[in-house]
């Protein structure tokens, strides 16, 4: 009869502790969605202070656009302080304590939010991601053409790699090349499509000018350097070179970091496009970085959970809340700056890059499981 009745009694509390941990977290996360809303807001205002085109309206448009993304980012420190509120919360009232003197352990209270930790996590890089990546490209879009003035363009398809520069002069120039080497970049089987502006009857047109076809070109510092091709002329004339030299404004940096970000593509995207990469030549450690980071989120944000009741389970037995407020900064900021230090060493090929996006994870976990254990066993 005891068990029959505590499975009801199970049953409610865990219901109403994860009834707590959405209701505070929910609330935090909105509270931090909107501070980050507003100074992303201000920023946009400040950098567009010395771009006439980029009017108020536009501004509040591409932080609204930015916002799902900086969402995801946020989304962690979110849990964090919402679920030690909801801890708080339930240790003032003494029904933490009282469940514990039921004999209800720590992990048997912690585990409804866990779960629910969890379950976000999955929803929010499975759903929410591919949404967030959809406005953050719409965001750098518009980033790029109203505070940039970069009208420079670059793709990379399954049928190659494709670059579009304009001059000061507004003519245009279309290259295409099927593959490109590590390191240094040198493109192969090229094709070039030079474009003049002209104005006619008031409108400026791109008209066709010339094109080359090369074996090879090679990005110099400040030009290509292209071998073995053919030059057409407009006419339809063409005049083999061993040798050419084709002034730009590329860098190897540039055009590296001008391909689509990993920010800007979904959870489902990001694997074909690493593929790609790496058939085309191109370094890969972004973006693999960034979808192995996706993979962890989930784990991330239930270590979040662990190391929140850590913080309220010493409030249990000390009773104030500097400690809670002091711990959870503290926390928020060794993890943002451990992230940044691992990021940086699997960015430049120091540490492999599944390794550097699950430090972050593991040690949060670990720290959590190792302080929840001394406290509730000694």
């Amino acid at each position: 009869m005891t068990q029959i009745a505590a499975m009801p009694i199970a049953k409610t509390l865990s219901a109403y502790l994860a009834r707590q941990f959405l209701t505070w977290c929910g609330a935090v996360f909105a509270i931090m969605v909107t501070i980050t809303f507003l100074l992303d807001y201000l920023e946009l205002i400040r950098r567009g202070g010395t771009h006439p085109q980029a009017s108020l309206g536009m501004l509040l448009e591409m932080a609204a656009l930015k916002l799902p993304h900086m969402a995801q980012e946020v989304l962690p420190f979110g849990i964090l302080f919402g679920t030690m509120l909801a801890f708080w919360r339930l240790t003032r009232t003494n029904e933490l304590v009282v469940a514990r003197a039921a004999g209800i352990s720590v992990w048997q209270f912690l585990t409804p939010p866990v779960m629910f930790a969890l379950v976000i996590g999955v929803f929010a890089v499975t759903v929410f991601n591919p949404i967030a990546s959809t406005t953050q490209a719409l965001f750098e879009n518009m980033e790029s053409r109203l505070l940039r003035n970069s009208n420079d363009q670059f793709a990379l398809s399954r049928s190659g790699l494709w670059l579009r520069e304009t001059d000061e002069n507004g003519n245009e120039r279309m290259l295409h090349a099927e593959r490109s080497g590590q390191g240094d970049v040198v493109l192969e089987k090229v094709t070039i499509l030079f474009f003049r502006s002209v104005e006619r009857s008031g409108t400026r047109i791109d008209q066709f000018a010339g094109r080359v076809d090369a074996e090879q070109a090679r990005l110099a510092p400040g030009h290509w350097d292209i071998s073995a091709g053919t030059r057409w002329q407009q006419n339809g004339e063409q005049e083999p070179f061993k040798h050419l030299e084709l002034p730009t404004l590329l860098t190897p940096r540039k055009i590296q970091d001008s391909f689509a970000s990993p920010e800007t593509m979904s959870f489902w995207e990001l694997p074909g496009f690493i593929h790609l990469l790496e058939v085309s030549g191109f370094a890969t450690q972004r973006h693999r970085l960034y979808f192995y980071a996706l993979l962890a989120r989930p784990f991330l944000l239930c270590a979040m959970v662990l190391i929140a009741a850590t913080f309220s389970l010493r409030m249990q037995r000390r009773g104030g809340a500097t400690l809670m407020i002091v711990g959870g900064v503290v926390t928020a900021f060794l993890l943002f700056f451990l992230s940044n230090i691992v990021f940086a060493l699997g960015l430049s090929a120091t540490i492999p890059v599944g390794l550097a996006a699950w430090t972050p994870t593991g040690v949060a976990m670990l720290l959590g499981l190792t302080l929840l254990l001394h406290l509730e066993d000694g």
